[in-house]
């Protein structure tokens, strides 16, 4: 599988997320994802959470298939199965 990177800023009431795959081929994308999308697909970590959307995506096409830009419901038009998708649970905060 590819080595995945992701670099996130918050933007407005969200993240944008650069992503850097690299596969065979070196390749670039932007992701937004909203404080709505990132709740409903289980929260956590928003780097965390965009890698495994893209380990996800990888195991469907090559990285070179996958758009350049988009958001997180985006990945939901073209696979609805993505809608059942969690990212990876964070272990509990101690106290």
């Amino acid at each position: 599988m590819p080595r995945v990177d992701v670099q996130s800023r918050v933007l407005g009431d969200g993240w944008s997320c650069d992503v850097t795959v690299a596969g065979a081929t070196r390749t670039t994308h932007r992701v937004r994802v909203s404080a709505d999308e990132h709740r409903r697909h289980g929260g956590g970590d928003i780097n965390a959470l965009v890698s495994g959307a893209f380990d996800f995506l990888l195991a469907r096409e090559p990285n070179t298939s996958i758009l350049r830009e988009f958001t997180f419901g985006d990945i939901e038009r073209y696979f609805p199965e993505f809608a059942s998708f969690r990212g990876p649970s964070e272990p509990a905060a101690r106290g």
